[in-house]
């Protein structure tokens, strides 16, 4: 059996014009921007597995700092420019930008292959897989959550879940709905854009909500952490969770996803 399994793994390289098993250029291209806390964990599992593998380059397309889609175009475009000159062995997509605005219109089932990760819940949107094409979502605990906010909020029938504004988190709105609809709890999506508007909705919510899904804060301008903090410990009411390691200092419950492991996998 190993061997069959070998043989058609050399028939699958070979089927997409590969030579030889080995990649000499990595191209990592990450949806968002150096310092953002998910994409460096990301990163440094990358540099730590392809350490001596591979020329590592990386290329970031900044899009929680830069939420308009055509600035989102450009920067493939760009994207697009660094792979035609340098020619890379495979790219990494991180992120649901990159699958979105350079993988997709450019990539799909062509000569580069492509290994994504970081995809949110579900890679349909994008019409994974291609045949250069592979990868791994990210699925947050989202059942887990559910069930410690029934037993701790017995009889709750409506939640706020507070984010940033931008195109992930409406994506995972969608999906808390349905996992928080199945139980009869209506989840209201507040997506803001400014701290100030984070405060009033985080305030208001104590009042409108029974509980709250506290949702990621990149792209939320002049995010101020020493605000938040004094916010919700002076004015916490109602019971609030969070799937994300760095927002755990802003809720009452964190069950946080890994972003390492999706950068070690795809390395």
């Amino acid at each position: 059996m190993p061997s069959r399994i070998v043989l058609v793994l050399i028939a699958l390289l070979l089927s997409t014009g590969a030579t030889e098993a080995i990649a000499a250029r990595c191209l990592y291209v990450s949806s968002y921007h150096s310092g953002y806390t998910w994409n460096d964990e990301i990163e440094q599992s990358i540099e730590t597995i392809l350490a001596g593998k591979c020329e590592l380059r990386k290329f970031y397309m900044d899009g929680k700092r830069h939420l308009e889609a055509e600035f989102a175009r450009q920067k493939a475009r760009e994207a697009m420019d660094l792979i035609g000159s340098w020619h890379p062995d495979v790219v990494i997509a991180a992120d649901d930008n990159a699958s979105k605005y350079l993988v997709m219109p450019y990539l799909k089932n062509g000569r580069v292959p492509v290994v994504f990760c970081g995809i949110n819940w579900t890679a349909d949107a994008y019409g994974y897989p291609y045949d250069n094409a592979t990868g791994m979502i990210e699925v947050g605990p989202i059942d887990e959550l559910v069930a410690e906010v029934r037993r701790v909020v017995p009889g709750a029938t409506r939640g706020i879940y507070l984010s940033a504004d931008e195109m992930t988190q409406d994506k995972e709105a969608d999906l808390f709905k349905k996992a928080y609809g199945r139980y009869g709890i209506t989840i209201v999506h507040v997506p803001v854009r400014t701290m100030a508007e984070w405060e009033k909705s985080y305030l208001a919510a104590q009042s409108t909500a029974d509980f709250l899904i506290i949702g990621n804060n990149a792209g939320i301008t002049n995010w101020d952490s020493g605000r938040a903090k004094a916010v919700v410990s002076g004015n916490s009411r109602r019971f609030s969770v969070t799937y994300l390691d760095w927002m755990t200092t802003y809720s009452m419950l964190g069950m946080a996803k890994i972003a390492g492991e999706q950068g070690e996998w795809a390395a």
